[in-house]
């Protein structure tokens, strides 16, 4: 692994208020923020104000966010994943495959537009998994 675990927070279109609202509680920087409509990412243009993809950081400790647009609503309580940004292709496809053991695969490993290998996995004991790997 490259780095500790970050928490990913999902939100049902309400990513940038929870943004804010933790930025000024936590006296935390925006250090990255992309909506839907900045990327080459495939969505319906009604999803182009929402989050794809948040970063607000105080000193190490780091939170990420997005708003969710797999067309099913993010459950409150279960609206976390845990980010693991890895160190090579060897060690993903390890963590991956032990994950998808009796797990649920909700995007499978794959290349993608920003530049990394990625999937998203919930382990056997309903923990979601982001795999990262930054090429």
């Amino acid at each position: 692994m490259q780095q500790q675990i970050t928490p990913y927070l999902t939100f049902n279109g309400h990513a940038k208020e929870a943004i804010e609202f933790y930025k000024t509680v936590l006296d935390a920087e925006v250090t990255d923020l992309q909506t839907f409509g900045e990327t080459k990412f495939e969505t319906p243009p009604e999803l182009d104000h929402r989050i794809l993809h948040a970063r607000l950081q105080k000193g190490p400790i780091l939170l990420m966010f997005s708003d969710n647009f797999s067309g099913e609503d993010a459950q409150v309580g279960s609206q976390i994943s845990l980010v693991m940004e890895l160190k090579d292709e060897e060690e993903i496809k390890r963590i991956y495959h032990s994950f998808c053991e009796e797990g649920t695969i909700f995007m499978e490993l794959q290349d993608t537009f920003w530049g990394a290998t990625f999937a998203k996995v919930k382990d056997k004991f309903g923990i979601t998994w982001d795999l990262n790997l930054q090429k």
